[in-house]
């Protein structure tokens, strides 16, 4: 979060105005002038990104390499000290970028904190809370057509409880259902590709980056334009899944006998409630900031 500072920066100085009239201001020509003086009196915070050498992006593609790669070449050490590295990486940024640019550097870093960071973990906590008291029970049997269900329900779902909310709803009674199979792998898979990832493509509460993209002023509902992409993308995911799992299921032994069958139920369905206020919350914080009697250019 931190590294990203050096990549954004405030220009605000070409929205200053720079005309002058020689005459007495009116009251509104004073608050039109009070308002330029505000703009001016902020324009020299920030630092212009295009500005900045690509040597600034050393530490976040280390920071980038450090996830990828730790897991896989290091798993020990990273799982016991991946905090320790992450630090790293930002103090590596932060020193060199605090001195080099001062007082803009530190004004970049507060204004990522605390109008990016900050919202975006209040919103991923609100969704990991609400999500994760539901919880979905009952007797499954992983065949192609109820996998295939789970992804769909999973890829409609994940764009307004989030990827996370509806992973942590379905994930479980999915590798219930499947537990018995010995071809299996293919279904987290797939799972990670329409639930984790295409299934947020449409509101801001799916998808981290869209979220920012809506604190940096984007529309809520500018998502939704995506539909026409992401269902036939969705879709064909779907097809492909379906057809290769049907191979895999005939691979597959006889299904064990579980027992007596427990229906299916949902519990936690009051927290769809609180689901609905988090959206709530976000669509009238949209309308809060376009409301004209919060613009601070209206006197």
């Amino acid at each position: 979060m931190f590294l990203l500072a050096g990549a954004t920066g405030l220009s605000g100085a070409e929205g200053a105005g720079n005309a002058t009239e020689p005459a007495l201001p009116t009251g509104a020509e004073s608050h039109e002038e009070g308002h330029h003086g505000h703009d001016e009196g902020h324009a020299h915070h920030g630092v212009k990104g295009q500005g900045l050498s690509v040597l600034w992006v050393i530490p976040f593609a280390g920071m980038l390499l450090s996830i990828a790669l730790g897991p896989i070449l290091a798993p020990h050490f990273w799982h016991a000290n991946y905090g320790k590295v992450a630090a790293g990486w930002i103090v590596i940024f932060s020193i060199p970028f605090l001195a080099t640019f001062k007082g803009d550097a530190f004004y970049e870093i507060l204004h990522i904190v605390l109008l990016d960071y900050v919202p975006f973990i209040i919103l991923l906590g609100a969704l990991f809370t609400a999500a994760g008291g539901i919880c979905l029970k009952g007797s499954l049997r992983g065949s192609p057509w109820v996998n295939t269900a789970i992804l769909f329900i999973g890829t409609v779902l994940a764009s307004w409880m989030g990827t996370t909310g509806a992973a942590m709803l379905l994930i479980r009674p999915i590798l219930r259902a499947n537990a018995w199979r010995k071809h299996q792998v293919h279904v987290v898979v797939f799972f990670i590709f329409l639930v984790a990832n295409i299934g947020g493509s449409l509101t801001p509460l799916g998808d981290p980056p869209l979220f920012l993209g809506f604190l940096k002023g984007v529309d809520f509902f500018w998502t939704m334009k995506l539909l026409p992409v992401m269902t036939p993308v969705a879709l064909f995911l779907l097809a492909v899944f379906f057809i290769f799992d049907t191979i895999m299921f005939k691979k597959e032994g006889p299904a064990p006998d579980d027992g007596e069958k427990v229906p299916l139920k949902l519990e936690g369905t009051t927290n769809f409630a609180l689901i609905g206020c988090i959206i709530g919350a976000i669509l009238f914080s949209t309308w809060l900031g376009k409301n004209k009697f919060t613009d601070s250019s209206v006197g």
